[in-house]
């Protein structure tokens, strides 16, 4: 192993102390009410000597907080995913850079988006991004609505990966409110493999609704959640062009 991947592997470490003692104080703080200060106190006193500076985290390890919260308080978690990943997948759409929870509009997000993350060079990875609001998030009974899948990627190159499901921008129905666009990047433990699936075409709809990723990801083999992101959207004038591409 180099000297840059230990140096690599031991902030990767560090940061995941940092963003664990902050969870742990976040938990003494919710538990002071019910709970000895002094005792709370004392945990409090434990955690800041064995790791330091882990109270204080850094800009990064914030900002990791701030996108496991959102991912939350959107309802990603549960309603997707079981937890947040710990990463945030950086997606662009010309000009504009998803932030979790953004709104953005159908226009904004017709076309392919540029996807960036941290890989390693030998690993194979999955991208999958699914909306769980279909036809709405109140009545969400052809959710999980499938818009894109791209398996095998080689690394860092998704333009090189194999593409299972062409991607399809957002297009939620009039009057139904924002809908939840979600990305979720996966580690292939089994390196490059055959996912026995059908190709979706953008021009159609065949396959694209009921399509859970907790489902995909047991039948895929696939655990390991290496970074995420979701925007927001709800219907504007370019979702009818959306469905007539659909229509065939």
């Amino acid at each position: 192993m180099s000297l840059s991947t230990n140096k690599q592997a031991i902030v990767q470490v560090t940061t995941s102390l940092q963003i664990l003692a902050v969870l742990i104080l976040l938990q003494l703080d919710m538990a002071s009410s019910s709970v000895s200060k002094s005792n709370v106190k004392s945990k409090r006193d434990l955690i800041q000597s064995i790791l330091g500076r882990a109270s204080y985290p850094s800009a990064s390890v914030r900002s990791r907080l701030k996108m496991m919260e959102v991912f939350r308080k959107d309802g990603v978690v549960p309603d997707v995913v079981d937890a947040p990943p710990l990463k945030q997948l950086r997606i662009s759409y010309g000009t504009r850079i998803v932030e979790p929870g953004m709104v953005l509009t159908p226009t904004d997000v017709k076309d392919l988006p540029v996807i960036t993350y941290d890989a390693e060079p030998d690993a194979f990875y999955t991208l999958i991004m699914n909306d769980p609001d279909a036809p709405s998030r109140a009545d969400p009974k052809y959710g999980e609505w499938h818009h894109w899948l791209v398996v095998n990627i080689p690394g860092g190159r998704l333009s090189d990966g194999e593409t299972m499901a062409e991607y399809v921008g957002a297009g939620p129905p009039p009057e139904t409110g924002l809908h939840r666009y979600v990305f979720l990047l996966y580690k292939q433990p089994f390196g490059k493999k055959d996912f026995g699936l059908k190709k979706l075409t953008n021009r159609s709809q065949e396959g694209r609704a009921k399509h859970s990723i907790r489902d995909f990801l047991k039948n895929s083999g696939l655990s390991e959640l290496v970074a995420g992101n979701f925007f927001l959207a709800e219907y504007d004038d370019y979702v009818p062009e959306l469905y007539k591409q659909l229509s065939g």
